[in-house]
Formats: C-alpha cells, structure tokens, sequence
C-alpha cells in the first residue's frame, strides 16, 4: 500500500522548504503514473485522467476537490469532455512540498474507484 494516500497534508508557509533534489527523486517513485512540468519557473505535478463521458469527468473533478478541501490544499483543476487534468504544486512556495505528492496519491485512490474511467 502507498503510505503517501493516508498520509495528511501539513501547513505550508512562505518560508517552508521545497522538496530536495533526493526526495523528489523518492517521491516521484511513489506516484508514477504523473508528470513532472515546469511552469512559469516552477516544477508542478500533473496527471490526465480520462472518461467515458462529461458527467464522469465532473464527478470526478467533484471528488477531488472535497479531498482538496479536507486538507486545505488545492489543485489545478480542468474538466473537459471525458478528460480531468490535475496539477498539484504549492503557491506559497512556488514549487513542490511533500502535500504536493501526499495529495498526488489520494488523487490517484480517488481515481481507483471513479465511475466511467477509461
């Protein structure tokens, strides 16, 4: 099991440190199916998810944002026709924390039981 998908968000400030080349590195093992991006001089971690239909892509983007809620951490949501495109990073430090991987797995978990995946 992915400890990452039970693991809990913690507070991030302006001040926090960015994950280390070496975490990264640990972390990302844990989340394969995502994407490291660099955007507007940032590493963000994205994964497309795709979907029967509009009303699952929705439903889906609906789920991810109450566990985003619940932790106070929020992502880059884009719904489209059959396709959810979901970016995690942190804003307060303008790169990639721990909470950026935890909510990258619970993603994922979301995903395992979504209706209409593709």
């Amino acid at each position: 099991m992915n400890a990452l998908n039970q693991a809990h968000c913690e507070a991030c400030r302006a001040d926090a440190p960015k994950v280390s080349d070496d975490e990264l590195a640990q972390l990302i093992r844990e989340i394969p199916d995502w994407n490291i991006e660099t955007r507007d001089g940032h590493m963000e971690l994205e994964r497309v998810f795709l979907f029967k239909n509009f009303k699952h892509a929705l439903a889906f983007t609906n789920a991810v944002g109450e566990i985003a809620e619940a932790e106070g951490h929020h992502p880059g949501l884009l719904t489209e026709w059959g396709k959810v495109t979901v970016t995690w990073w942190s804003h307060s430090i303008k790169g990639l924390h721990r909470n950026d991987f935890i909510m990258c797995a619970r993603t994922d978990k979301v995903a395992e039981t979504a209706e209409g995946r593709k």
